[in-house]
């Protein structure tokens, strides 16, 4: 047993606070409706690591009057469904001063030849301590696979894994140009990826140009893991061109040849470039698919839509509202951190919610807009917890130091963790908000 588990074995409490009515137990009709938040006032009790009672609160009574006072807003861990730990924090020694792709490949590229074990170990350790204390509970990673620095990127994040198994679950998937998975050295990764269970990745698109053998080296890719077991997460039309080709190859081939296998579709940035019924067609065909997508707006808002006449006037994004009417599963992800690819970012859920909400218009208080970042995404990585608070739950939550969505999207606000019944110390900010008073 884990000190953590150990120490949550023993552990109880209770915490009053407003919650999402969307990630409490649909089923428990002893809670109220929510609010026009979409939030209920509850009480919740713990002991040994879970969740053991939730209870409706008089939220007006708690309130005294003062809307949006009184209470702590709280939501359940939130899940980052695509990140790149093998080259986080990269961005000063590698930088992509012109903010393009083809700089970002170029600098990539430098980084990548200098990579060692032990300088991703580091990277990876600090980008885990940063996504821990700021409230993840889980990271789907990808990384260069290709070549020895490839070799030595598995192996620490391998290691990494297992350092971090009692806290943050990481899922690894290897990224590779598309055309190494039909090689002998990429059937040989692959089987090494299957014995560490991972995915296998690939890019469909830019940074590498369209060619002719796209569509068998997918096929060859796709039967591969198939074969192996594995899910596939690829890069899929991270550009601002050839609107969705990438996603209709990958559609094809699932539905011509009936493969069962999990396939999330990453960026899906230029899809966001059709309209109407081109868009809902081919959001429809992914559906009948069972393609998932992972939306990456901080990259591909900095990276896409051109530079050459200043502020760029295309800005290609998944089209995620359409995705989800058609029955697509989406989440959205922070993608690349302090590297050639975006030179911001620091593993912070709340900083992403804020920037859905004005990338996507898709709100916290939206059932459709929260999930992006908890049910759907801990979907989308078949975690083992759905992310809904009931009886038996594990007790994990993110507490904010601000009462209602206002405050979070005004900035990402100060907070504490809960994992299985404790609270992390110390939290992020050495100065709690007034609210965070309650957590004890």
């Amino acid at each position: 047993m884990s000190a953590l588990s150990a120490t949550a074995a023993a552990a109880s409490g209770t915490l009053a606070a407003w919650l999402p009515r969307s990630l409490l137990d649909p089923r428990d009709l002893r809670l109220p409706a929510a609010n026009a938040d979409g939030l209920v006032a509850v009480r919740l009790s713990w002991q040994a690591g879970q969740i053991t009672n939730i209870l409706a609160l008089d939220a007006e009574a708690l309130r005294g009057g003062k809307p949006g006072a009184g209470l702590p807003l709280a939501i359940t861990p939130p899940v980052e469904p695509h990140a790149h730990l093998d080259k986080a924090f990269t961005a000063a020694a590698f930088p992509n001063r012109q903010g393009t792709m083809a700089a970002a490949m170029e600098a990539n590229q430098r980084e990548f030849a200098e990579r060692s074990a032990e300088r991703v170990l580091e990277r990876g350790e600090r980008a885990l301590q940063r996504a821990w204390r700021h409230g993840l509970r889980a990271i789907r990673s990808h990384i260069d696979s290709a070549g020895p620095a490839g070799e030595a990127s598995w192996e620490a994040l391998l290691q990494l894994r297992q350092r971090w198994r009692e806290r943050l679950e990481l899922q690894l998937v290897a990224l590779a140009p598309l055309g190494h998975w039909s090689t002998s050295a990429g059937q040989a990764l692959a089987r090494r990826v299957a014995a560490a269970g991972g995915l296998l990745g690939g890019v469909l698109g830019p940074p590498f140009r369209q060619s002719a053998g796209d569509p068998e080296a997918l096929c060859r890719l796709l039967e591969l893991a198939e074969g192996l077991g594995l899910g596939v997460d690829l890069h899929v039309d991270e550009s601002d061109t050839n609107p969705g080709r990438g996603l209709a190859l990958v559609s094809a081939a699932v539905l011509q040849r009936r493969l069962a296998l999990p396939i999330t579709c990453s960026h899906a940035s230029s899809l966001g470039l059709l309209r109407g019924s081109r868009l809902a067609r081919q959001a429809e065909r992914m559906a009948m698919a069972g393609l998932t997508v992972v939306a990456l707006p901080s990259t591909n808002l900095w990276l896409l839509g051109g530079r050459a006449e200043g502020t760029p006037l295309l800005r290609p994004l998944a089209p995620v509202v359409a995705l989800q009417r058609a029955g697509v599963l989406v989440a959205v992800g922070g993608d690349n951190v302090q590297d050639p690819w975006f030179p911001g970012g620091d593993f912070d859920p709340l900083a992403l919610i804020g920037l859905t909400a004005v990338a996507f218009h898709l709100l916290p208080w939206q059932r459709q807009g929260l999930a992006l970042h908890t049910t759907a995404a801990a979907r989308l990585l078949n975690l083992a917890w759905d992310g809904v608070l009931r009886p038996g739950s594990p007790a994990d939550l993110l507490v904010l130091g601000v009462s209602d969505w206002q405050g979070l999207l005004a900035g990402p606000p100060q907070r504490r963790v809960l994992r299985q019944g404790i609270w992390l110390d110390p939290p992020l900010s050495e100065a709690p908000a007034a609210l965070l008073s309650r957590c004890r």
